[in-house]
């Protein structure tokens, strides 16, 4: 009888060592999924960009640093690190700020059809992202929370399940412009 209840209690561990470590799993890979739509959105807003470049170069000739800048941080999002991909996605997302701003002194840029249009997309794109964000830091607390609580931390210390970061912003993102008439 103590034999019988010996394999049972070694059975009911490995099964829930199993449990454990393929749930482990699961989140991981959703982490990585999840960073993996950031990316798409990242890479669609990348396509849009030389679109809206040229559309706002014909009107904006003089505008050659403006258009510089985003051309630079275009071109770094492109390789790195997640949390470097990201930095330099929050500095295409200020110079794309000053092309729009652009808008208020070339009326004509502002009533141009393929800008607008642009402008849409780069709007839905910027939406897209910032869901894709929060649907990052949503599965990465996730995985996190069952990786470090108790008894499944046992499991992923035994396996080298790691920490995974969440995107932050900017401390200059999170300054409430000042609006004035």
């Amino acid at each position: 009888m103590g034999l019988i209840i010996g394999i049972g209690i070694v059975v009911i561990v490995v099964i829930y060592v199993i449990a454990t470590y393929n749930g482990l799993v699961k989140m991981r890979n959703w982490v990585k999924e999840a960073w993996s739509q950031i990316d798409v959105q990242l890479k669609r807003r990348h396509d849009l960009i030389p679109n809206l470049l040229e559309t706002v170069k014909g009107y904006a000739k003089h505008e050659q640093e403006t258009l510089k800048l985003v051309i630079q941080a275009r071109n770094q999002m492109l390789s790195g690190t997640p949390n470097e991909r990201i930095e330099a996605d929050n500095q295409l997302q200020g110079a794309l700020k000053s092309i729009f701003a652009l808008s208020e002194a070339y009326p004509d840029l502002k009533a141009n059809q393929n800008f607008l249009s642009l402008q849409e997309e780069l709007t839905n794109s910027e939406n897209k992202v910032a869901f894709s964000r929060q649907l990052y830091n949503k599965t990465v607390a996730e995985y996190n929370i069952k990786r470090e609580s108790f008894p499944s931390n046992i499991i992923a210390g035994m396996f080298s399940f790691k920490e995974e970061q969440l995107l932050t912003t900017p401390e200059a993102e999170k300054i409430v412009p000042k609006i004035t008439f």
